[in-house]
Protein backbone atom coordinates (compact mmCIF):
# COMPACT_ATOMS: atom_id res chain seq x y z
CA UNK A 1 0.00 0.00 0.00
CA UNK A 2 2.63 2.59 0.85
CA UNK A 3 4.50 1.91 -2.17
CA UNK A 4 1.27 2.14 -4.48
CA UNK A 5 0.71 5.90 -2.53
CA UNK A 6 4.79 6.54 -3.84
CA UNK A 7 3.78 5.65 -6.89
CA UNK A 8 0.64 7.62 -7.15
CA UNK A 9 2.39 10.84 -5.87
CA UNK A 10 5.27 10.30 -8.12
CA UNK A 11 3.14 10.24 -10.96
CA UNK A 12 1.48 13.45 -10.30
CA UNK A 13 4.39 15.12 -9.60
CA UNK A 14 5.50 14.74 -13.30
CA UNK A 15 2.38 15.62 -14.36
CA UNK A 16 2.74 18.63 -13.14
CA UNK A 17 6.31 19.04 -13.81
CA UNK A 18 4.98 18.66 -17.70
CA UNK A 19 2.80 20.69 -17.67
CA UNK A 20 4.87 23.49 -16.20
CA UNK A 21 6.98 22.61 -18.64
CA UNK A 22 4.70 23.14 -21.61
CA UNK A 23 3.01 26.67 -20.22
CA UNK A 24 6.96 27.79 -19.96
CA UNK A 25 7.22 26.50 -24.01
CA UNK A 26 3.87 28.34 -24.56
CA UNK A 27 5.30 31.30 -23.09
CA UNK A 28 8.33 31.43 -24.96
CA UNK A 29 7.56 30.37 -28.34
CA UNK A 30 7.57 33.17 -30.74
CA UNK A 31 3.58 33.94 -32.57
CA UNK A 32 2.62 32.45 -35.42
CA UNK A 33 2.62 36.02 -37.14
CA UNK A 34 5.79 38.44 -36.00
CA UNK A 35 5.39 42.26 -36.37
CA UNK A 36 8.50 42.76 -38.27
CA UNK A 37 8.76 46.66 -37.66
CA UNK A 38 11.05 48.54 -35.68
CA UNK A 39 10.51 50.85 -32.90
CA UNK A 40 10.95 53.92 -35.04
CA UNK A 41 8.41 52.47 -37.39
CA UNK A 42 6.13 52.01 -34.76
CA UNK A 43 6.10 55.11 -33.90
CA UNK A 44 5.86 57.11 -36.62
CA UNK A 45 2.88 55.17 -37.20
CA UNK A 46 1.17 55.92 -33.31
CA UNK A 47 1.94 59.60 -34.32
CA UNK A 48 0.29 59.37 -37.86
CA UNK A 49 -2.70 58.08 -35.70
CA UNK A 50 -2.50 60.59 -33.32
CA UNK A 51 -2.37 63.34 -36.26
CA UNK A 52 -5.57 62.12 -37.32
CA UNK A 53 -7.05 61.54 -34.47
CA UNK A 54 -6.17 65.38 -33.96
CA UNK A 55 -7.83 66.60 -37.40
CA UNK A 56 -10.95 64.35 -36.69
CA UNK A 57 -11.61 65.88 -33.30
CA UNK A 58 -10.97 69.60 -35.48
CA UNK A 59 -13.45 68.78 -37.77
CA UNK A 60 -15.97 67.46 -35.20
CA UNK A 61 -15.48 71.14 -33.43
CA UNK A 62 -15.87 72.77 -36.50
CA UNK A 63 -19.60 71.49 -37.48
CA UNK A 64 -19.95 71.56 -33.89
CA UNK A 65 -19.96 75.31 -34.05
CA UNK A 66 -21.84 75.49 -36.95
CA UNK A 67 -24.46 73.46 -36.23
CA UNK A 68 -25.00 75.97 -33.21
CA UNK A 69 -24.74 78.85 -34.86
CA UNK A 70 -27.72 77.31 -37.61
CA UNK A 71 -29.54 76.84 -34.74
CA UNK A 72 -29.24 80.47 -33.91
CA UNK A 73 -32.64 82.56 -33.65
CA UNK A 74 -30.40 85.62 -35.48
CA UNK A 75 -31.13 85.58 -39.40
CA UNK A 76 -27.61 87.29 -39.96
CA UNK A 77 -25.43 84.68 -38.11
CA UNK A 78 -27.37 81.68 -39.89
CA UNK A 79 -26.55 83.79 -43.28
CA UNK A 80 -22.48 84.15 -42.09
CA UNK A 81 -22.67 80.38 -41.39
CA UNK A 82 -24.13 79.36 -44.76
CA UNK A 83 -21.90 81.34 -46.61
CA UNK A 84 -18.92 80.22 -45.13
CA UNK A 85 -19.74 76.52 -45.89
CA UNK A 86 -20.67 77.62 -48.58
CA UNK A 87 -16.98 78.71 -49.35
CA UNK A 88 -15.49 75.76 -47.22
CA UNK A 89 -17.19 73.30 -50.04
CA UNK A 90 -16.37 75.34 -53.16
CA UNK A 91 -12.16 74.99 -51.68
CA UNK A 92 -12.95 71.67 -51.32
CA UNK A 93 -14.23 70.39 -54.57
CA UNK A 94 -11.94 72.88 -56.44
CA UNK A 95 -13.56 75.60 -57.47
CA UNK A 96 -11.96 78.66 -56.17
CA UNK A 97 -8.76 80.17 -56.98
CA UNK A 98 -6.06 79.11 -54.16
CA UNK A 99 -2.48 80.56 -53.49
CA UNK A 100 -0.17 79.60 -51.23
CA UNK A 101 3.51 78.13 -50.70
CA UNK A 102 4.50 74.98 -52.36
CA UNK A 103 6.78 73.50 -55.60
CA UNK A 104 6.77 73.26 -59.13
CA UNK A 105 7.51 70.08 -61.04
CA UNK A 106 8.74 70.08 -64.54
CA UNK A 107 8.39 67.25 -66.90
CA UNK A 108 10.64 67.59 -70.04
CA UNK A 109 12.32 65.21 -72.07
CA UNK A 110 15.56 63.40 -70.50
CA UNK A 111 17.04 63.31 -74.38
CA UNK A 112 15.83 64.63 -77.42
CA UNK A 113 13.79 62.53 -79.89
CA UNK A 114 16.28 62.78 -82.76
CA UNK A 115 18.62 61.25 -80.39
CA UNK A 116 16.74 58.22 -79.37
CA UNK A 117 14.84 57.86 -82.55
CA UNK A 118 11.58 58.67 -81.02
CA UNK A 119 9.34 61.26 -82.78
CA UNK A 120 6.43 61.86 -79.97
CA UNK A 121 7.93 61.65 -76.31
CA UNK A 122 4.46 61.49 -73.70
CA UNK A 123 3.61 61.07 -70.65
CA UNK A 124 1.92 58.19 -69.39
CA UNK A 125 -1.56 58.10 -67.60
CA UNK A 126 -0.60 55.62 -65.17
CA UNK A 127 2.41 57.50 -64.22
CA UNK A 128 0.68 60.72 -64.03
CA UNK A 129 -1.91 59.19 -61.32
CA UNK A 130 1.03 58.10 -59.51
CA UNK A 131 2.04 60.84 -59.42
CA UNK A 132 -0.70 62.72 -57.34
CA UNK A 133 -1.30 59.91 -55.33
CA UNK A 134 2.47 60.02 -53.91
CA UNK A 135 1.72 63.88 -54.38
CA UNK A 136 -1.89 63.71 -51.75
CA UNK A 137 -0.08 60.78 -49.91
CA UNK A 138 2.70 63.69 -49.09
CA UNK A 139 0.10 65.97 -47.30
CA UNK A 140 -0.47 68.15 -50.92
CA UNK A 141 -3.13 70.21 -50.04
CA UNK A 142 -4.12 71.91 -54.45
CA UNK A 143 -2.95 70.31 -57.13
CA UNK A 144 -3.02 71.85 -60.95
CA UNK A 145 -1.43 70.40 -63.97
CA UNK A 146 -0.66 72.31 -67.24
CA UNK A 147 -3.05 75.20 -65.66
CA UNK A 148 -6.03 72.83 -64.80
CA UNK A 149 -7.36 71.96 -61.63
CA UNK A 150 -6.52 68.32 -59.89
CA UNK A 151 -9.85 67.39 -57.85
CA UNK A 152 -11.37 64.24 -56.53
CA UNK A 153 -13.28 63.22 -60.18
CA UNK A 154 -10.24 64.45 -62.43
CA UNK A 155 -10.05 61.46 -64.68
CA UNK A 156 -6.80 61.18 -66.92
CA UNK A 157 -6.59 58.64 -69.91
CA UNK A 158 -5.44 57.82 -73.10
CA UNK A 159 -8.05 58.62 -75.55
CA UNK A 160 -7.24 57.61 -79.31
CA UNK A 161 -3.34 58.21 -78.95
CA UNK A 162 -3.73 61.52 -76.90
CA UNK A 163 -3.28 61.71 -73.03
CA UNK A 164 -6.35 63.77 -71.57
CA UNK A 165 -6.82 65.05 -68.35
CA UNK A 166 -10.54 65.66 -67.88
CA UNK A 167 -11.24 66.36 -71.42
CA UNK A 168 -7.57 68.95 -72.05
CA UNK A 169 -4.48 67.09 -73.92
CA UNK A 170 -1.07 66.58 -72.13
CA UNK A 171 0.49 65.38 -75.54
CA UNK A 172 3.24 67.51 -75.35
CA UNK A 173 6.16 68.15 -72.84
CA UNK A 174 6.77 70.51 -71.03
CA UNK A 175 4.18 69.86 -68.43
CA UNK A 176 4.22 72.02 -65.55
CA UNK A 177 2.94 70.89 -62.21
CA UNK A 178 2.05 73.13 -59.01
CA UNK A 179 1.07 71.78 -56.05
CA UNK A 180 0.39 73.40 -52.40
CA UNK A 181 1.41 72.48 -49.41
CA UNK A 182 1.17 73.20 -45.47
CA UNK A 183 4.68 71.76 -45.62
CA UNK A 184 5.80 72.44 -48.83
CA UNK A 185 9.92 71.67 -47.19
CA UNK A 186 8.56 68.36 -46.14
CA UNK A 187 7.31 67.85 -49.82
CA UNK A 188 10.14 69.14 -51.44
CA UNK A 189 12.51 66.51 -49.56
CA UNK A 190 10.57 63.31 -50.40
CA UNK A 191 9.51 63.98 -53.28
CA UNK A 192 13.19 64.65 -54.83
CA UNK A 193 14.01 61.73 -53.03
CA UNK A 194 11.62 59.33 -54.72
CA UNK A 195 11.61 56.39 -56.93
CA UNK A 196 8.98 57.99 -59.39
CA UNK A 197 11.76 59.92 -60.54
CA UNK A 198 13.21 56.51 -62.35
CA UNK A 199 10.02 55.31 -63.76
CA UNK A 200 9.84 58.70 -65.37
CA UNK A 201 13.26 57.89 -66.57
CA UNK A 202 12.83 54.87 -68.14
CA UNK A 203 9.89 56.68 -70.53
CA UNK A 204 12.52 59.32 -71.43
CA UNK A 205 11.02 62.10 -69.06
CA UNK A 206 12.78 63.79 -66.45
CA UNK A 207 11.17 64.97 -63.57
CA UNK A 208 12.57 68.22 -61.79
CA UNK A 209 11.38 69.74 -58.67
CA UNK A 210 11.99 73.30 -57.90
CA UNK A 211 12.73 74.46 -54.42
CA UNK A 212 9.97 75.69 -51.84
CA UNK A 213 7.94 78.90 -53.39
CA UNK A 214 6.06 81.53 -50.99
CA UNK A 215 3.42 81.93 -53.75
CA UNK A 216 2.11 79.32 -56.12
CA UNK A 217 -1.23 79.93 -57.81
CA UNK A 218 -3.59 77.54 -58.76
CA UNK A 219 -6.48 78.18 -60.34
CA UNK A 220 -10.31 77.04 -59.68
CA UNK A 221 -11.43 73.93 -61.73
CA UNK A 222 -13.59 74.98 -65.08
CA UNK A 223 -15.18 71.69 -64.84
CA UNK A 224 -19.06 72.53 -64.32
CA UNK A 225 -21.04 70.19 -61.02
CA UNK A 226 -23.97 68.65 -61.97
CA UNK A 227 -26.16 69.19 -59.02
CA UNK A 228 -29.22 67.51 -60.46
CA UNK A 229 -32.95 69.51 -59.50
CA UNK A 230 -32.71 70.90 -55.89
CA UNK A 231 -35.73 71.36 -53.72
CA UNK A 232 -36.37 72.86 -50.21
CA UNK A 233 -36.41 70.35 -47.37
CA UNK A 234 -39.27 69.93 -45.66
CA UNK A 235 -39.92 69.24 -41.89
CA UNK A 236 -42.55 66.83 -40.87
CA UNK A 237 -44.98 67.37 -38.40
CA UNK A 238 -44.58 65.36 -35.27
CA UNK A 239 -41.17 66.05 -34.74
CA UNK A 240 -39.70 63.60 -37.05
CA UNK A 241 -37.24 65.28 -39.47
Amino acid sequence: MPERKKIIGYTLIMGLFGFMLSVQFQSIKEPAERDSRDLWEIREQLSEEQKQQSELLKEIRKYNQLLSTYDSNETNARDEALKKTLDQLKLQAGLTEVKGEGIVLVLEPLFSGELIGEKDISVSPDLLRRLINELNANEAEHISIDGHRVSSTTVIRNINGTVKMDGFPLDSLPIKINVISEDSAKLYDRIKASSTHDLFAVDNIKMTVRKPESSIVIPGSDKSIRSGDLHPYEIRKGGDS
